[in-house]
Formats: structure tokens, sequence, C-alpha cells
């Protein structure tokens, strides 16, 4: 099976020129992205089960995706620099197996303190999915390289979706120890693959570790579409968790008085963004990446404002307007971030891990000042607040990308 096309002779010490990868590659940097990056929202649906079986109290069990969570934010400043640093093939494997480790901590927890360093273990070493995205931007040509990262995107976006869908049934069936095992099981797979077929990357810069940190803020400074990408998708990504993170508690109220079950199922709809990520890169290959942001800021902030309407709908209808909505804004907002990645990684190629660091961190502001903003506004004015402020906040996005 041919793992790469275009073949080159090696550089030496396991490092190849960057090249066009063939289908079976791209397809295993899309599951290695999809499978680290899940490993972040196993734990949520089993919450429940994980705090009666340690003796946790649900407050307390609240910090494991917390901890998870900031975990991932601190991986991304910390360590997806590195990349730059060091051959990404050698990172990606290590960290997949650090992956691995964190993942069977998690699943051997004899306690609730236990779990909760594993869980900021299992957030820390997930960020491969990060060293993943640039490795694929690195070996694809510059005329396919959208289609490339929207295909390895389309597993990490599935990865998300699916991973709650997968855990909540393995807890259900098997316990929630099993469903941490099969996790570690999936990664080490990924790694010995990596291992055997993921060619290497030659370091781009020979920095030290701090001036490595240090140079994130001078990427910033030094290059305006960089800053112009962070801010749009972060202010996507704000419009985005303000809509998930407050969703739950809106329906469990009246009219509708659902469960989480049903929450969790209108996830679902993501499926329509994670499968449209590669049609969103061909597109930025074949008509420019900045034409691509604009539409899907413009396709976010229409989802929104017609999502405004559903105060005026029956509780039946506002459930289809939610679900349509929920479409139509993931389509936009991934379809945005494909653009952002394409145009990131054409800003200075041997920068590629620190630019993309920048840009996730801005997404990550962006998602918790979402979160926090929405739940302020949906206690104090209701739903139609928050997606009003959703509306708002993606026409902001499609302002700055006019400019």
């Amino acid at each position: 099976m041919t793992i790469i096309h275009e073949t080159h002779e090696q550089a030496g010490a396991g490092q190849v020129a960057p090249q066009q990868p063939g289908r079976a590659l791209t397809l295993l940097l899309a599951t290695g992205a999809g499978l680290s990056v899940a490993s972040l929202y196993y734990s949520q649906p089993m919450l429940g089960v994980l705090a009666g079986s340690i003796g946790a109290s649900s407050r307390d069990i609240g910090l494991v995706p917390t901890l998870t969570q900031l975990g991932y934010a601190l991986g991304i400043l910390l360590l997806a620099p590195l990349g730059d640093r060091h051959d990404r093939r050698h990172i990606i494997v290590l960290k997949s197996l650090l992956l691995v480790l964190a993942l069977l901590a998690c699943a051997l927890a004899p306690s609730l303190p236990v779990l909760l360093a594993a869980s900021l273990a299992v957030g820390l070493t997930a960020t491969v999915a990060q060293d993943i995205v640039p490795a694929a931007a690195t070996l694809a040509h510059e005329h396919s390289r959208g289609k490339v990262v929207g295909t390895v995107m389309t597993g990490l976006l599935l990865g998300i979706l699916l991973s709650r869908v997968v855990s909540g049934l393995v807890a259900e069936q098997a316990g929630w120890r099993s469903m941490f095992l099969l996790a570690a099981a999936g990664v080490a797979l990924i790694a010995a693959a990596a291992w055997r077929w993921l060619p290497g990357f030659a370091p781009t810069t020979t920095l030290s570790y701090g001036r490595l940190l240090a140079s994130l803020w001078d990427l910033l400074r030094r290059h305006a579409a960089l800053r112009r990408a962070a801010l749009a998708q972060g202010l996507l990504s704000m419009a985005f968790s303000a809509f998930w993170s407050t969703l739950a508690i809106m329906l469990h109220a009246a009219p509708f008085h659902l469960g989480s079950a049903a929450a969790g199922s209108f996830g679902l709809a993501g499926a329509a963004g994670a499968l449209a990520a590669p049609l969103a890169g061909q597109l930025a290959d074949r008509r420019g990446p900045a034409m691509v942001t604009r539409l899907g800021a413009g396709l976010t902030a229409i989802a929104f404002a017609v999502l405004c309407l559903a105060p005026w709908l029956t509780p039946a209808a506002q459930l289809w307007l939610l679900g349509v909505g929920a479409i139509g804004f993931d389509l936009g907002v991934q379809a945005a971030l494909i653009a952002h990645q394409t145009i990131v990684y054409g800003i200075e190629p041997a920068a590629r891990s620190r630019l993309n660091a920048v840009l996730f961190v801005g997404i990550f502001i962006g998602m918790a000042g979402g979160a926090i903003g929405g739940s302020l506004l949906l206690a104090q004015w209701g739903w139609l607040a928050v997606t009003g402020m959703s509306t708002v906040l993606a026409l902001l996005a499609l302002l700055v990308r006019w400019r």
C-alpha cells in the first residue's frame, strides 16, 4: 500500500523532505488526531458513574473534565511549539506513548486525587493532535494543503463528536475503566503506526526552549495575518461555546424539560461540520482561504440570527430550529477554522507548530469567554440574549475578515 507519493531521498537520520501524503498516511494522521483529541471528552458522559465508583461528590468530580481541558490548554502553549525544535515524528510517537500511560492511569485510578492527576496528564499529552495537524500541512503540497488539512481535521472533529457517544455506551455496558483501557489501546496502535510509517521532519529552528516560547509573541507581533486569524476564529469560537455551554441548561428548563441525553443528541449536528471540512479545504485551495473565512463567518452569523427567532415559535418548532441552526453555525465555524489554518500554515513554514499554537490559544480564550458570557447572559436575560450575543460575535468575525 502506497503511504507516500513522490518519494524523495532521505535527508539523513530518518529525515525526509516534505512530500505529498498518500491516502493511507492521510488516514493515519486523521485517525491519530481523532483518537488523541477524543481522550479529552471520554470522561464527560461518565461523570455520574465515576462519582459513585470512587466516592466523590458531584462538585469534586467536575474537576475531572476541568483539569483535562486545562492540561490541553497548557500543553498547546508549552508543548506544541516544540514541533519546530525537534523531529515531529519523534514528538508524535513520544506524546502518544505518554497519552497511553495517562489513560491507563485513569483506568486504574483508585481515588479521586489520582484520577485528577491522570486527567491533567491526559490533557497535556492529548495535544499530540496539535502536532499531527502541522505535520500534515508540512507534508502536503501548497496547492492541496487545504484539502489535506481538512481531511485530518475531519478525523479530529469526528473524534470530538463521537467520543461522548462511545464512552457513554461503553461505560454503561462494560464500566468506565473499560473505556479508558480501550482508549489506551487505540492510541497505542496509532503510536506504533506512526513509528512505522510517518516520515521524519527536520527541525526548523535551533532556538532554546525559553526563546522558542518567547517567539510566540514575536510571531503574533510581526504577522498581521496571524492576528486576524486568531481574532476572527476566537470570536467565532466564543459564539460557538456560548451556545453549547448553555444548551443543556436551556433544554432542562420550561417548556422543554429535557435531560442531558437530549442535549447531547444535538451534538450529532456537528457531523455536518466535520464531514464538510475536506470540502472547505478544497474550496480554500481553489478560491483562496480568505474567501472561505468570510463565507464561514457569514454562515455562522446567519445561523445564529435565525436562532434568535426561537422565542416566537412553538416548543416543537424551536427544537427543529435548534437542530438546523446547529448544523449551520457548526459548518460555518469549521469551514472558517480550516481556512484559517491554511492561511496560518502558509505564513512562515519554519514556524508552523508555533503559529498553530498561537491560533489555538486564541480559540481556547474565545471558548472560555463564550462559556462564561453565555452562562451569565442566560441567567440574566434568557436564551435570546445568548443567541443575540453569538450573532454579534459572528458579525464581528466577518468584519475582521472583510478588512
